[in-house]
């Protein structure tokens, strides 16, 4: 009898080795790939009326691909009599890490929306304001339904800035 448990052991271990194995093959089994168009829409909102809005888009995989937006423009500020730098305003926004969790997109996003103040010089005399908007974090949102996924308020004015994210799955 104690010869029979000798020989049954080896058989059971090797039984729940492989049960863990079939296990763990099926949880490495990569999802297929999917894309997704990203709309975002940056708006300045006034006294509950929307005052301008500036649209982009791109396109983002799930995986390790990530997403970028770069638009804008470089401005020459003065810093001696004979020599400028460059400093860039515009839109720069960030995705990665996206995914498909119960039907809807999980991404990490960061934004950063820069602007001259009005009436600003850019040129001799003092520097110029700049007004900057910067976010990041993980986020999910519905598929095909614009969300607001970040906001702030402007500290000199009534102003808000908002960022809009519609995910459109590609097929």
């Amino acid at each position: 009898m104690l010869h029979k448990r000798n020989l049954c052991a080896p058989f059971l271990i090797g039984a729940m080795m492989a049960g863990t194995c079939l296990a763990q093959s099926e949880k490495n089994k990569e999802e297929p790939q999917k894309f997704y168009r990203l709309d975002f829409v940056v708006k300045e909102v006034a006294d509950a009326k929307v005052v301008n809005t500036r649209s982009y888009s791109t396109m983002i995989s799930t995986g390790a691909h990530p997403g970028s937006i770069r638009t804008g423009n470089k401005v020459p500020i003065q810093t001696g009599p004979a020599s400028n730098y460059y400093l860039d305003v515009g839109v720069k926004v960030d995705c990665r890490s996206a995914r498909e969790v119960d039907g809807q997109l999980w991404l990490w996003v960061t934004a950063d929306v820069s602007n001259l103040a009005p009436g600003q010089p850019t040129g001799g005399g003092s520097p110029p304001l700049l007004r900057q908007n910067s976010w990041s974090s993980d986020l999910i949102l519905p598929l095909r339904k614009p969300t607001v996924i970040f906001s702030s308020d402007d500290p000199t004015s009534t102003h808000k800035m908002q960022v809009e994210l519609t995910a459109t799955p590609i097929r």
